[in-house]
Order: C-alpha cells, then structure tokens, then sequence
C-alpha cells in the first residue's frame, strides 16, 4: 500500500485541523486525524440525494439546498436525478474546502461546482437557512459534522436542535424534504424533528454497495402542508 500524501491542511472555526489526503488513488478527509469522509465510502452520501429528490419528481424549476460540500457526491447524485431546471445551492462553511474541490479535486466531482445549476455560498449552512424567505426551498440536505450524533464541533448543534431544526422546516415549501445524514441512530433526533414540525423516519444506509452492515442513518423529515 502506497504511503498516504497530505495535500493540504486548514483550521475550522473551533480550532481543529482539518486534512486532506491521497492514497492508492483515493481522497480522505480528517478532523484532527480522524477520518470525516473519503472517496472509499460514499454511498450514504449519493443516497441522501435520492431520497431528496424523491421528492422533486419532474417538477419545473425545482430548488435544493445542500448543507456541507464535503467531497461532492451528494451534489453529483442531485445533478444526475434532478430535473434539468434544477437550480442547487450549496453552503460550505470551509472557503478552504471549496478550493480543494476546484483544484485538488476536479476530477472526483469538483468540477460541477461550475455547473451553470449550481451557486456555492461560503456560509453557515444555519445562517443561511435562518435568513431564507419561507417556502425557498424543495429539498433540504443536511451533512454536517457527524450528523446529530457525536459531534465533532459543538457548534454544529444549533442547527440540530429545535430552533435550527423549526428553521430548516420554515424554508421548505410546503410537503417539502429535509434529509440529514448521521454517522448514526439518533431516537432523540427524531424527536426534536417531530417537535420542529416533521413526519420524519430513520433509514439505515451502507456507507458503500458491497458494506456487509448499515453503518449509517438518515433522517428524512417531510414538513406537513
């Protein structure tokens, strides 16, 4: 096996040192040396966009929210599925990880980010749901962190918590979709999404095809009306 090759590094806003590497051809992200998401494993990711865009179906002129770039893949899957119309906007709270897409990561899916559909927003994917108009989205996809489950920045549970949560489901029109992705089962989650105004279920999901167990969850959240 090839020795791993660090391509770049940044601090996130709680201080932590976020990583990218390459190895044996493939892409890792880390949070102070623990992995966060690599090209090996994105099968939960892709299906976060599968089960938002159940929800679009052909309608014209649909809009989508990705909360957290990562390494692409659930922007990828949202473009193949949805309609060609489809506007996404995608909120990446890292400048640093948006240039790693561009010029480390083009060829993994980094070039859709100049796809003409798609509108990157350096921000916090809280602030920018907070300051939405009602009704601005057709599906929401929530990955940050770890999910609502073992969080790595703290600060993160404000949008997992009730108030982010009622915020989220303000800016969905109505019988719009929020999916979340966690690293894993979460009860009191799908309590505080019912208390924010969603019929929401639990979906385990393999973090790739050939995974013998279903190592994550995802939370899909459908706002009533």
């Amino acid at each position: 096996m090839k020795p791993s090759v660090l391509l770049a590094t940044a601090t996130t806003p709680d201080g932590s040192t976020l990583t990218l590497h390459r190895r044996d051809g493939h892409y890792h992200l880390r949070v102070g040396g623990l992995g966060l998401m690599s090209t090996t494993a994105t099968g939960s990711e892709m299906q976060l966009a599968e089960l938002a865009c159940e929800r679009l179906g052909a309608t014209a002129g649909g809009r989508v929210l990705i909360g957290g770039l990562g390494l692409g893949f659930t922007l990828r899957r949202v473009l193949e599925l949805a309609p060609g119309d489809v506007t996404v906007q995608v909120a990446e709270l890292m400048p640093e990880v948006v240039s790693w897409n561009r010029e480390h990561l083009r060829d993994v899916n980094g070039g859709l980010l100049d796809d003409p559909r798609v509108e990157v927003l350096v921000a916090d994917v809280v602030g920018v749901v907070t300051d939405a108009a009602p009704g601005s989205w057709d599906a929401v996809i929530i990955d940050v962190d770890n999910g609502p489950f073992a969080l790595v920045d703290h600060g993160s549970g404000r949008l997992y918590g009730v108030p982010g949560l009622r915020a989220v489901a303000r800016a969905l029109r109505a019988g719009g979709r929020a999916v979340f992705w966690s690293a894993a089962p979460d009860p009191a989650f799908l309590h505080r999404l019912a208390a924010a105004g969603f019929r929401a279920t639990a979906v385990a999901a393999k973090a790739y095809p050939t995974a013998k167990r279903r190592s994550h969850t995802l939370f899909v959240a459908d706002r009533h009306g």
